[in-house]
């Protein structure tokens, strides 16, 4: 076994015990529950996990799935989680080597992975997640620059700019979608969230990011919710006669998040081709 692999296992098992504190950030942040006290338990007995049976992935399959103390399944989320980022955190150093680069691109995907899945489960986007991503990444760029690091990411002042842009940008859109539907369009949680991936990508791919999520939400809503939502339609007994609205009463809110994260990375990884492509059929 060579040292390449070996150095890609090593930021797997990294990798892991990274998607190991994430899923207790996305089981107690929604609930304003601190990630550090008390020490993990089970979510029903509340029995203190021993550090044997909280090995990333591999105590889930000792345990066959179930807590030792009462016996109830173990939600698959947790290996699930853990392997994700393990995975994540592989390539990302097998991609660029041991470096700041690596570190900052591995980081940035777990805290979108967190805030996809609270925001999927929650309908929320904690501020947990998006100040310390913001931090992140605004303090990063900043030693990357210092450093003259040539990375995907933006550089410090871009960071700055791409921040308020993104943030500003989905405010406008939230502003408008309210006006129009006359309703709570876009909550908070998208607006920080923005300002994190403009921090990550800069000004111009922020505007790309929030392009190619809307493009995934109306992609995703209009091959898999909405057929989903008239085959449940179709199922319910008929109710009393009158008119009826089948464009909001059950129509399943849209967590955006849960489409902003993939875009983010995406376009953090894809995203200068992409507008260069653009930019090329523009010009005759």
């Amino acid at each position: 076994m060579t040292m390449d692999v070996l150095f890609v296992a090593w930021a797997a098992v990294v990798g892991a015990c990274v998607g190991s504190f994430l899923n207790v950030c996305i089981g107690r942040w929604p609930h304003d529950q601190s990630v550090v006290t008390p020490r993990s338990r089970c979510p029903r007995c509340e029995r203190a996990i021993a550090w044997y049976d909280n090995i990333p992935i591999v105590s889930w399959l000792v345990l066959r799935a179930k807590c030792r103390g009462c016996g109830l399944p173990i939600s698959v989320q947790y290996p699930l989680v853990e392997l994700l980022v393990a995975v994540v955190w592989a390539l990302a150093f097998r991609e660029w080597g041991a470096g700041l680069t690596a570190v900052r691109v591995a980081m940035f995907i777990t805290i979108l992975i967190g805030i996809a899945i609270t925001d999927a489960k929650h309908y929320l986007i904690p501020d947990g997640f998006t100040v310390s991503g913001l931090v992140f990444v605004l303090a990063t760029a900043l030693v990357a620059g210092l450093r003259g690091e040539l990375t995907p990411f933006a550089g410090p002042w871009d960071a700055v700019i791409g921040a308020c842009v993104g943030a500003g940008a989905v405010s406008i859109i939230g502003w408008l979608g309210e006006v129009a539907l006359k309703k709570e369009a876009m909550g908070f949680g998208d607006v920080t969230l923005m300002a994190v991936v403009g921090g990550a990508v800069g000004p111009a791919r922020a505007l790309l990011v929030l392009f190619v999520g809307a493009a995934l939400g109306a992609v995703v809503f209009s091959l898999v919710v909405y057929p989903l939502v008239r085959l449940r339609r179709a199922r319910q007994p008929a109710v009393a006669e009158g008119p009826t609205d089948e464009a909001t009463d059950d129509m399943p809110h849209v967590p955006f998040g849960v489409f902003l994260a993939p875009a983010a990375v995406l376009t953090l990884l894809w995203g200068d081709p992409l507008i260069t492509w653009y930019l090329n059929r523009l010009v005759p």
